[in-house]
């Protein structure tokens, strides 16, 4: 089990941040290493250089005040003071012939490279090299320079000191580089593990989800970083989610229920028919029935479809510019005769009003179901008035009145609701879900419907939707 958990890591996204914070810290400590090396090197080899020019500054200036004679003693002492095995000198003619030399019995090995000796004599005033014996372990560090008319000196110095720095500076940072490393593994998976922690919830929670808990939620820590913001995206998907879920859930109740009374009608008119129907006027009765029956059935799928897929948003609107007081005004042109066939009177004020975008069949449907509901619960004697407005903030306002029976308070909070019908409409024909239907359009289109009503005195729908500028 242990060693399945140490497998499965291979896969994680904390693993492969830690190997990228490893490896980068890596890569930059050794970059870093190689600068400060370079440096180093650089700042000790000048510096030997300049204790090499120094000592043939002073071997001059006591040629000219006290002759070659003092030059050799010099050479001498500074040799046997500095240990024969760290320098040497040698007095040279331009020709290379070495006619004084301190104790050379450690660097007898070493020769003199003329090249050095005629770069010298063109006008270089310096020359270095560095040389390796076979048989030695560490450099050698040679100056080649004039320091009299005739007198070329060859000045050596060991570079023992300066190799035994770098070996230990390179001890040092390999001890430090393997612990800093281990280091940066550790507080790697850390932060890794930290960062991904909200990513996990995320994980669990989904599975949660899986299983049916569709209740759950990320809990967001208030944080503002990209996690939260994932979390809080997530959420608002698994509200909508659940939203969907409850409301076909609910969907399929209704439908289940309305569908229960069309299909029980149509197969007691068809037994009755078939059972006591002796003319053939019965049977055109009964199929003319089933036909009234199969029509209010079909109507109510199609309106469910019209409803789920704008929802959805799979069902494409059509955004074209529309003028919202004609598609009014023909809509009251079109409900007028029923009106005046129920002994209403239907006004209209929908005139020089902006523009607006969206689908014209559906922005048609949605001023067509209020109207129909305002003229369908309006007594004979009443009346239902329709007027388009321009808002303040832009908004076009469609107000739909009328002086019908009203809709108390507490049913007032349903009425949007898929297949709500209200106590006293039972008896109107009708499936339910006009008002769900113009909802559904207003906020397709970015607007929304609210609704105020009185019981016994009448109700207002007012159709808010964003006016074309």
């Amino acid at each position: 089990m242990f060693l399945k958990k140490i497998l499965d890591l291979r896969h994680t996204l904390a693993l492969r941040l830690t190997l990228w914070y490893a490896g980068i810290f890596t890569v930059s400590t050794c970059v870093a290493f190689l600068f400060f090396y370079l440096l180093i090197t650089s700042v000790i080899r000048e510096r030997t250089d300049q204790e090499l020019i120094n000592q043939v500054g002073q071997l001059t200036t006591i040629l000219n005040l006290q002759g070659i004679d003092a030059v050799k003693r010099m050479a001498i002492l500074e040799a046997q003071a500095a240990g024969v095995k760290k320098i040497f000198f040698r007095l040279l003619y331009p020709s290379g012939d070495v006619f004084s030399s301190s104790n050379m019995s450690y660097w007898q090995n070493i020769g003199i490279h003329r090249s050095a000796i005629r770069s010298l004599l063109i006008g270089q005033n310096h020359i270095f090299k560095t040389i390796v014996i076979p048989d030695r372990k560490h450099k050698i560090r040679i100056l080649y320079g004039i320091i009299g008319p005739g007198i070329i000196l060859q000045l050596g110095q060991s570079m023992e000191n300066y190799a035994r720095f770098i070996e230990a500076f390179q001890r040092i940072f390999t001890t430090t580089m393997a612990l800093l490393i281990v280091l940066a593994t550790v507080v790697g998976w850390f932060m890794a593990r930290r960062a991904l922690s909200g990513v996990e919830v995320i994980s669990r929670t989904a599975r949660n989800i899986s299983g049916g808990a569709l209740e759950n939620r990320v809990p967001v820590k208030l944080k503002g970083d990209e996690i939260d913001q994932l979390a809080i995206t997530f959420n608002q998907m698994l509200d909508r989610i659940e939203t969907l879920v409850t409301g076909i859930k609910e969907m399929s109740d209704n439908i289940a229920h309305d569908l229960r009374s069309p299909i029980t009608r149509i197969r007691g008119i068809a037994e009755i028919t078939l059972t006591t129907g002796k003319t053939m006027v019965e049977y055109e009765n009964m199929a003319a029935s089933t036909i009234e029956e199969c029509d209010r059935l079909l109507d109510m799928i199609n309106t469910m479809l019209v409803i789920s897929k704008t929802e959805a948003g799979v069902n494409n609107l059509a955004q074209k510019k529309l003028n919202i007081s004609a598609i009014v005004n023909e809509a009251c042109e079109l409900f007028h005769p029923f009106a005046e066939d129920k002994g209403l009177f239907l006004s209209c004020n929908a005139s020089g009003v902006g523009n607006i975008k969206g689908d014209q069949p559906l922005i048609q449907r949605m001023i067509s179901n209020l109207l129909d509901n305002a003229i369908k619960y309006t007594p004979p004697g009443g009346k239902v008035g329709i007027e388009v407005q321009t808002a303040a903030d832009h908004t076009v306002v469609v107000s739909v009145q009328d002086t019908g029976i009203g809709i108390s308070p507490a049913e007032l909070v349903h009425i949007f609701e898929r297949f709500y019908r209200c106590d006293h409409s039972r008896s109107k024909p009708g499936i339910g879900l006009g008002l769900s239907l113009a909802l559904t359009i207003a906020r397709a289109h970015g607007g929304d419907v609210s609704a105020s009503s009185q019981p016994g005195q009448g109700s207002t729908f007012t159709v808010t939707l964003p006016q074309l500028s």
